[in-house]
């Protein structure tokens, strides 16, 4: 079928047409005198020409602008595709101890909160088609974003995000909990949250064994990532000494986590480490959603451009006086 992307602009035509109509019935009403009335007869005679073929031009080449204007385009057969993706809900750990700068990239010591953003920053702009959320949690867990495609908006959330934003302290219960709860307001088979955290779950109101099972009641499936160097080197007033700053981190619970719920659970020492997360997200399973339906556009924009500039050279070629050109040529 036919159709314009801006129809709207027609009234730059009917506007000046309606305009002139209206102008010539009030002229027309107003020819009372027997001159005036003698000339609109002779006007009305068929000889007359009321409008030259100067002027026809003219208008046609308005007219066909106005219609290129207007976007002509041709809508084929609705096709429809079907939706696939995956509901990813991502906690993130903001306690005081993801500052420590144990993590290695380019040679260099960051903190490890930096490099997660850089790790996660680049997995969420892989998840086209994907639904997105983020927590964070510290003391208490929050939900940063709900569950969205728009990916700018999670990984501007991402970003803003700082240390001791909420707290100091590891909440892991309530962050899995949370996550549980958002997620459950999706009817989808296929529910993931990924979890990172360096330490052990040391606040909230919900102890994570007591989140574990809510979390196998809906069908949640966690990933869980500890985060951390196993050695790091220590400047102090007896020497350098060596140090494990991982020594709190839980990897007996995060790794229950993940086995009980058929997730995983993935050793992050480093940027490498963590990257590990891409090939487990892309062996998952997706889902399937809402069917997506378009139509195939042709645009005919060309048509009406093409035949009002073939009118301009018509147009202009009737106003050269030809005689002269000739005249002057001989």
């Amino acid at each position: 079928m036919l159709d314009f992307g801006y129809p709207w602009l027609a009234l730059v035509v009917l506007a000046p047409l309606l305009f002139r109509i209206k102008r010539q019935a009030q002229s027309d009403a107003a020819l009372t005198l027997p001159a005036l009335a003698k000339l609109s007869h002779d006007r009305q005679q068929p000889g007359h020409n009321r409008f030259s073929l100067h002027s026809l031009l003219a208008l046609a080449i308005w007219l066909l602008l106005v219609l290129g204007a207007m976007q002509p385009r041709w809508l084929g057969e609705p096709i429809t595709l079907p939706q696939q993706g995956r509901d990813l809900m991502l906690a993130l750990d903001l306690s005081g101890s993801m500052e420590i700068a144990d993590m290695q990239y380019k040679g260099q010591n960051i903190i490890r909160l930096d490099a997660v953003k850089s790790v996660v920053s680049d997995f969420i702009q892989r998840r086209q088609g994907d639904r997105i959320g983020l927590i964070l949690f510290a003391d208490a867990a929050y939900q940063q974003t709900p569950l969205t495609f728009d990916r700018v908006t999670v990984q501007k959330m991402l970003d803003d995000s700082v240390l001791r934003l909420v707290g100091t302290r590891t909440a892991i219960g309530e962050a899995i909990g949370l996550a549980v709860k958002r997620l459950n307001t999706y009817a989808s088979s296929n529910k993931v949250l990924i979890l990172l955290s360096d330490g052990a779950n040391t606040a909230g109101n919900i102890q994570p064994l007591e989140a574990l099972q809510l979390a196998k009641a809906a069908g949640v499936k966690i990933h869980t990532v500890g985060v951390g160097a196993d050695q790091m080197i220590q400047q102090s007033v007896f020497g350098r000494r060596v140090v494990n700053p991982s020594q709190d981190l839980d990897e007996r619970l995060l790794t229950q986590l993940a086995e009980d719920t058929g997730g995983r659970y993935f050793r992050a020492r480093d940027l490498n480490e963590l990257n590990q997360i891409y090939q487990l997200i892309d062996q998952l399973e997706p889902i399937e959603r809402d069917n997506l339906t378009y139509r195939p556009q042709r645009s005919l924009l060309h048509w009406p451009i093409g035949l009002a500039l073939l009118l301009s050279f018509v147009l202009a070629a009737r106003n050269i006086n030809w005689r002269g050109v000739l005249k002057h040529a001989g």
